[in-house]
């Protein structure tokens, strides 16, 4: 789930309070949005064209380099931003394909890298997106920032695990749901749609 990787990041922003706590506000905003960032290719080429498992990691050594020698909260708010991504990007390849139904496993394409120039296969270590094993991750990922003295991110954090356990109840009805309403998406826009929601 979006959220998932999201609160992933956060909690990889949150370390900052170990060695530099009034970065940690910066940090842990910016790994949220840098967990969340390649998911917003989720309507065009998805897992593709904001998904960088490879680039976002390289980008991310000179960016730490430059929050070590020069910590301040636009350089760790980079650095932790490109971590943040990165991890998104490469444990995509953990879940399921990418599919409309995931859970069937019919899918060999769990993440492209754009190094490689070729998709990566799927592991289905979590079996999919909204399963109870990724509602799981992203509540273990959340838990131990509630215990975080700068408590702002708390209704974030919050808002993120209840958006994670609403989608997964309803998650395998959502393909039923698309499938129903692109039946009433126009032909000159049908162009436009991913072709796995047609």
């Amino acid at each position: 789930m979006a959220t998932t990787h999201a609160l992933a990041g956060l909690l990889l922003g949150a370390l900052t309070v170990l060695v530099a706590p009034e970065l940690a506000p910066a940090a842990m905003l910016a790994g949220f949005a840098g967990g969340l960032f390649p998911d917003l290719d989720l309507y065009g080429n998805h897992r593709k064209t904001l998904h960088f498992p490879v680039y976002y990691s390289v980008a991310a050594v000179p960016a730490l380099a430059v929050a070590l020698l020069v910590p301040t909260a636009a350089s760790v708010g980079l650095a932790v931003f490109l971590l943040a991504a990165a991890l998104h990007s490469v444990t995509d390849m953990f879940g399921g394909g990418l599919e409309l139904r995931p859970w069937e496993g019919t899918s060999e394409r769990a993440v492209y890298s754009h190094y490689h120039g070729r998709w990566l296969r799927p592991r289905r270590w979590v079996d999919y997106d909204g399963s109870p094993t990724d509602l799981a991750l992203a509540s273990a990922f959340a838990l131990p920032v509630f215990f975080i003295e700068w408590s702002a991110v708390d209704p974030l954090v919050t808002l993120a695990v209840a958006v994670s356990g609403v989608y997964t109840v309803v998650r395998k009805r959502l393909p039923d749901v698309a499938e129903n309403l692109s039946l009433f998406v126009p032909a000159r826009i049908r162009p436009y749609v991913p072709e796995r929601y047609l």
